[in-house]
């Protein structure tokens, strides 16, 4: 067992298909964030956690501020088969806030949290995880403490690329994790389909941050009851255009598609788009680019897609003007 360890994750913004991936079958394009968490891990007598989120640090007895860390560590014992208690000690240091002055980005950090802790503890024990065995020990922890999201982040974290996630029966599973094993669930088919995408296009992904927070979950718990089947019919319809465009280089089908699935959000509920997220998209009018909100909307960050330099320089500045920071710009080639 080594003694000293430092594993990363990035964070993730979804492109198109949030709020219908809620449903199982449903797809979604989601888009990994190069904005990182750090974690060091290295053998101690017991099991120490430490976050730069927090100015303590814990063992395992319950503490609200690290519950996540705390059940991913139990959940990754039981998978090994063994008790908290015979599990060799360590220390666990996590850095890297996905935030700023108390306001959070909104690109993943919890779904980042928990795979970042399974990284870690995976290379701590010489356990070689495939991507998709860390993503369901993250949405088996996830959903054992009832959280109400379609786990396409998780999928998108630990990946760590651009991915189409098709969505799993969350009930049905959570059925499982209620019944068996930890072992026996995770080696069940679940019914989901985690696609990575290398698309045919050159553009600029730009990362635009509100300032202003929004709760996934409370969002979620709005929204949710104004979802119909025509919503998820055509948002299907047009992540399934999206993907085939990126994948084929039309980059005016990716631009109305884009368009289009953020129309289909403005429409489903009036909270999503905020008066920031309207701003950051109509920043885009009358560029060679496309902008719309991501994830649960109503703050948080949004994104674009820039075709050419001058206008990743125009939008930019247009951001600026209406308040809107710009987190990330990343230069994607044609693979």
């Amino acid at each position: 067992m080594k003694k000293k360890l430092q594993v990363q994750t990035g964070g993730k913004l979804y492109l198109a298909g949030e709020y219908a991936v809620l449903t199982a079958g449903q797809s979604a394009i989601i888009k990994n964030i190069p904005i990182y968490m750090t974690a060091t891990v290295e053998a101690a007598p017991v099991i120490t956690i430490q976050s730069d989120m927090f100015h303590y640090q814990v063992g395992m007895n319950p503490d609200g501020n690290y519950t996540l860390i705390q059940q991913t560590i139990s959940n990754f014992a039981a998978f090994l088969r063994q008790k908290i208690e015979n599990l060799a000690g360590f220390t666990l240091e996590i850095s890297g806030k996905m935030e700023r002055q108390g306001v959070k980005f909104g690109i993943g950090s919890s779904g980042s949290v928990i795979i970042l802790t399974i990284k870690a503890l995976s290379a701590f024990y010489q356990q070689h995880l495939t991507a998709d065995t860390v993503f369901k020990l993250a949405a088996y922890t996830l959903l054992k403490s009832g959280d109400n999201g379609s786990m396409g982040d998780l999928a998108c974290i630990a990946y760590n690329e651009l991915i189409c996630f098709t969505a799993f029966d969350r009930q049905r599973v959570k059925a499982w994790i209620d019944q068996e094993p930890i072992q026996t669930v995770l080696e069940k088919d679940w019914g989901y389909t985690i696609e990575p995408l290398k698309p045919a296009l050159n553009f600029d992904f730009l990362v635009g941050w509100t300032k202003t927070a929004a709760l996934s979950g409370d969002m979620i718990r709005l929204v949710k009851g104004e979802i119909k089947q025509d919503f998820l019919l055509h948002t299907q319809e047009q992540v399934q255009k999206l993907k085939n465009a990126l994948l084929e280089g039309e980059k005016e089908t990716v631009k109305a598609s884009l368009a289009r699935v953020s129309d289909l959000l403005q429409d489903l509920h009036p909270a999503i788009y905020s008066k920031p997220l309207l701003l950051l998209k109509q920043a885009a009018e009358g560029l060679d680019a496309v902008a719309k909100s991501s994830g649960s909307g109503g703050g948080d960050c949004g994104f674009a897609l820039s075709f050419d330099s001058k206008t990743t320089e125009d939008l930019c500045k247009r951001w600026q003007t209406a308040g809107i920071e710009v987190l990330v710009i990343e230069h994607c080639e044609d693979k």
